[in-house]
C-alpha cells in the first residue's frame, strides 16, 4: 500500500511539474480563444494558414495589435510562431496569426468579430 500511494504522490508531482513548463499563449474562454490578459483574440482573412507571416502590419497593427512572442518561444501543438515584417514573433494558431482588437476594452469584450467581414473572433 505504501509503495502504491509513493507512486501516485511520485506522478502527481511529475504531471504539477509537467504543466508549469508547458504554457500555451492562450486559453480558450466562452467557446474562444483569449490571451493571457483574458482578451478575446482574433484571425485575419487575408493572412494565409501556415505561411509564417502576418499582413497586417502598420497602422493594420494598431488597430489590431499582435499576440506577441518572446524570441525564444517555440511553436507546440498546435500554437506555431510566425516573424512579422518588423522582425518581432507573433503567436499562430493552427498557422494563422492571432491579434488583439484595440476596441475591446475588457476581458469578454467581442467587437472586432467581423469586423470588414474579415475579422473573425479566433477559435480552438
Amino acid at each position: 500500500m505504501k509503495l502504491l500511494s509513493t507512486a501516485l504522490l511520485t506522478a502527481a508531482l511529475l504531471g504539477g511539474c509537467a504543466s508549469m513548463t508547458a504554457s500555451s499563449p492562450a486559453k480558450v474562454a466562452d467557446g474562444m480563444l483569449v490571451g493571457p490578459n483574458g482578451m478575446t483574440l482574433y484571425v485575419f482573412d487575408r493572412d494565409t494558414a501556415g505561411s509564417g507571416k502576418s499582413v497586417c502590419n502598420g497602422p493594420c497593427a494598431t488597430n489590431w495589435p499582435p499576440l506577441m512572442a518572446a524570441d525564444a518561444d517555440k511553436a507546440a501543438g498546435d500554437y506555431t510562431v510566425v516573424t512579422r515584417d518588423d522582425g518581432k514573433k507573433q503567436w499562430a494558431m493552427k498557422g494563422k496569426p492571432l491579434y488583439y482588437w484595440a476596441k475591446d476594452t475588457k476581458p469578454g469584450d467581442k467587437t472586432g468579430d467581423n469586423v470588414g467581414g474579415i475579422w473573425h473572433i479566433a477559435k480552438p
